[in-house]
C-alpha cells in the first residue's frame, strides 16, 4: 500500500481533479481537509521545505483575505507569511500532496502524476473535459 497524502479542499476542482487522479491510480489516500483540521506549524515548515517552494509560493491569493491582510508587501517574512497562512488557513494553496516521492503543490492538478509510484489505471479527464490520460493510461502530451 503506497502512503499517499493530499491536502485537500472539496470545494477546489484542482484538489478535486488531483484525488481522482490519485484514486485512478488505485491509490486511496489519506484525504486531509486542511480548512477543518489544519497542519501544525512545524508540519506546515515542514512540507513548505519538502516541497522546495517558499511560504509565498504556498499563498493563496484567490478568494481569501489576502489582500486585505496586506499579504502582497515584499518586505513580509517567511514566519509573518507563514503566521497568516495558520491565523488563515485557506490562505494555504492547495492541493497539497505527500508522497514516498517527494511533496508538491499539484497546480495543474496532473503535476500529481510525479508523485505516484503507480501508473493510472484508466483514461481520465478532468472535471473541465480535457483529457490527460489516454485509454491506455499514458499521459496525454499538450499540443504545441
Amino acid at each position: 500500500m503506497t502512503d499517499i497524502v493530499i491536502y485537500h479542499n472539496p470545494e477546489c476542482g484542482t484538489s478535486r481533479n488531483t484525488l481522482a487522479m490519485i484514486r485512478n491510480a488505485g491509490i486511496e489516500p489519506h484525504v486531509v481537509e486542511y480548512l477543518k483540521t489544519p497542519p501544525s506549524r512545524t508540519l506546515l515548515e515542514s512540507l513548505i521545505e519538502r516541497a522546495g517552494i517558499t511560504p509565498r509560493a504556498l499563498l493563496r491569493e484567490k478568494g481569501t483575505p489576502y489582500a486585505e491582510l496586506g499579504l502582497d508587501n515584499a518586505d513580509l517574512s517567511d514566519a509573518q507569511l507563514i503566521d497568516a497562512m495558520m491565523a488563515h488557513p485557506i490562505l494555504i494553496n492547495r492541493p497539497l500532496v505527500v508522497s514516498p516521492l517527494g511533496v508538491k503543490l499539484c497546480r495543474p492538478s496532473e503535476e500529481v502524476l510525479d508523485l505516484l509510484p503507480q501508473g493510472q489505471r484508466a483514461a481520465f479527464a478532468k472535471e473541465d473535459g480535457e483529457q490527460v490520460i489516454d485509454d491506455s493510461g499514458n499521459r496525454v502530451k499538450e499540443e504545441g
